[in-house]
């Protein structure tokens, strides 16, 4: 079975009525074990992401005053969570859980953190609930050892992944893919390397033609040693932040696009989940749930084959 990575911090304080979805990380490792899609011996508990691991994609101040709680109020707005010690723990267990992925993943091709995805978070700032940027620092961390030379980061998240671009600006052993919603939140863009923008109402079979067009000019562009892939389950149809209109099986169909990819050329990929704020929880659960149980089922085939 593929290792999966996680954080058991499912509480930090919230105004009444936010709409960050903290309960679906506690009924998705709830269901994926009800249902046997994974074992609880699959499930593994990281280390918290040290200083020096954050350091390596985040400005040292920055880190700093994060860890201590010294945010202005604009910070705290533009996180758009209020700080707490629980909220910065659950960040540092994110970026660990990333962090450990990758390296299993290295090793055995596939590996998973049920979280992540926090790609708003840029070099000394964080948003959009993003406090640090799990993917960038597990990427800057695993470069600096000199486990890879270059790393794709995938992301296909509703909303463009500005943080990881503005990280990334400049380093040519990261490439950042990111498709997402043109008119969606951030509403001032960071280019990165490949940026799709999506017009409101983009339904199964035009966001399809689009990731395709998207892989291939990536294949033409960048030879990556490991993937991060953001699946994010924020394009379905009834996400109350999403703006497209992506049905569960087309969101099922992507997933299986982007597997097939990252398996036809042998690449180890880290899955990690971003967004997801479907007016009903158990549709984010579910539609992450499939995402995990594919992935599971097409790296189990190649292994058997």
């Amino acid at each position: 079975m593929v290792r999966v990575f996680y954080h058991d911090i499912f509480d930090f304080p919230l105004p009444k009525d936010h709409r960050f979805p903290k309960e679906k990380y506690r009924l998705l490792q709830e269901r994926l074990l009800a249902l046997g899609v994974l074992r609880p011996q699959d499930l593994h508990l990281p280390h918290a992401a040290t200083v020096e691991e954050l350091n390596q994609a985040h400005v040292p101040d920055y880190v700093a005053r994060t860890l201590k709680g010294i945010w202005t109020r604009q910070e705290e707005r533009r996180v758009g969570l209020p700080w707490s010690p629980q909220l910065v723990e659950r960040a540092r267990r994110s970026v660990g859980s990333t962090l450990a992925a990758a390296r299993v993943a290295l090793e055995e091709g596939l590996a998973i953190n049920l979280g992540g995805g926090t790609h708003h978070a840029g070099p000394d700032w964080g948003a959009g609930f993003c406090v640090f940027n799990d993917v960038a620092v597990a990427a800057r961390v695993l470069l600096a050892q000199g486990h890879v030379q270059r790393v794709l980061v995938l992301d296909l998240d509703v909303h463009q992944g500005d943080g990881t671009a503005a990280i990334a600006s400049g380093d040519e052993r990261i490439f950042t893919f990111s498709m997402h919603g043109e008119r969606n939140y951030p509403f001032r863009k960071v280019p990165g390397d490949l940026d799709i923008g999506l017009p409101d109402g983009t339904d199964d079979q035009a966001y399809l033609t689009a990731l395709r067009q998207g892989l291939a000019e990536v294949s033409r562009r960048f030879r990556p040693q490991l993937v991060f892939y953001i699946a994010g389950a924020d394009p379905y149809k009834d996400d109350q932040l999403g703006r497209l209109a992506l049905t569960k099986e087309g969101l099922l169909a992507r997933d299986r696009l982007v597997l097939a990819w990252v398996q036809q050329q042998s690449l180890p990929l880290v899955l990690v989940l971003g967004g997801g704020y479907a007016r009903n929880i158990e549709d984010t659960v579910n539609i992450h749930i499939r995402t995990i149980d594919l992935a599971q089922r097409m790296w189990k085939g190649v292994k058997e084959k």
